[in-house]
């Protein structure tokens, strides 16, 4: 089962990326005309698949970003509360030095992701519709997995860091008294999962310019510190580095990453 997040008036209320990668700012995502109204799309033909390994469990897939943040300063401009700070309601996201924005590349990710667990039988949310919207805000996106009472949430995102540095890492959220300590454990589990399928079904190193051994701890993210399920976000490379680039901008690498992750799915809810 899939279902959308929806949208009120011109912003979409229920539509927001929790932004990792927080850099000013083709090919690539494939377009899904999703209900306005929170939609719900069950597993072609109605029925889930026999044995299903993911049948029951619930899953939340954040495309960072969105593809009409740019047009809107007045939106994600606005601050909103991160529990260790303010920051913007979202951010436009990187791009590859020849154009290729990160927001395409994140929903074409989830998109293929979103088709693989459901064939597995989990059922899907994603925090936006489609890449053409505003938003939603990060602290909105967190709300959706809550409200989801999600097993596992995964922001997807690609960096845009310095031209020097490559490979991917996973983002868990740190320790706030009161806040986090429900969901820090199970979410270094499925941060270790997800590391660990990702490099092995992708072949992407560990990121050389932050983090240690792939994986990153940080508090000022308000995907991860509003989360009431376990949250994690994965940086699959750099765009500004040639290498990372070049596999982010391919169809079929995307794919593959896209794979990687079901993996680091399938590993967390199975254990």
């Amino acid at each position: 089962m899939r279902i959308v997040a929806g949208a009120t008036g011109a912003v979409m209320a229920l539509t927001v990326a929790l932004t990792g990668c927080e850099h000013a700012p083709s090919s690539g995502a494939a377009q899904k005309s999703s209900a306005v109204n929170a939609a719900t799309t069950s597993v072609p033909g109605g029925v889930r698949p026999s044995g299903a390994p993911l049948a029951g469990k619930v899953i939340v897939l954040d495309p960072g970003h969105n593809g009409g943040n740019a047009e809107h300063p007045e939106i994600i401009n606005k601050p909103v509360d991160v529990i260790t700070g303010r920051k913007p309601c979202n951010t436009t996201g990187t791009a590859t030095d020849d154009g290729y924005p990160e927001h395409a590349f994140t929903w074409d990710v989830a998109v293929r992701l979103e088709m693989i667990l459901r064939g597995k039988g989990a059922t899907v949310v994603l925090t936006r519709p489609n890449d053409t919207g505003v938003g939603p805000c990060i602290d909105k996106r967190a709300e959706i997995a809550n409200k989801a009472k999600a097993d596992a949430a995964l922001s997807i995102h690609a960096d845009g860091a310095k031209a020097s540095g490559h490979g991917f890492h996973i983002i868990e959220p740190a320790l706030i008294k009161g806040h986090t300590n429900k969901i820090v454990s199970p979410s270094k589990k499925l941060g270790m999962d997800m590391r660990d399928a990702f490099i092995q079904y992708t072949g992407i190193p560990y990121s050389n310019y932050i983090g240690k051994n792939g994986i990153s701890v940080r508090n000022d993210l308000g995907g991860l510190n509003l989360a009431k399920v376990p949250s994690v976000f994965v940086e699959c490379g750099n765009m500004q580095n040639p290498g990372d680039a070049a596999k982010l901008k391919d169809p079929k690498f995307r794919q593959r990453i896209a794979k990687a992750l079901a993996n680091g799915f399938l590993k967390y809810l199975s254990s």
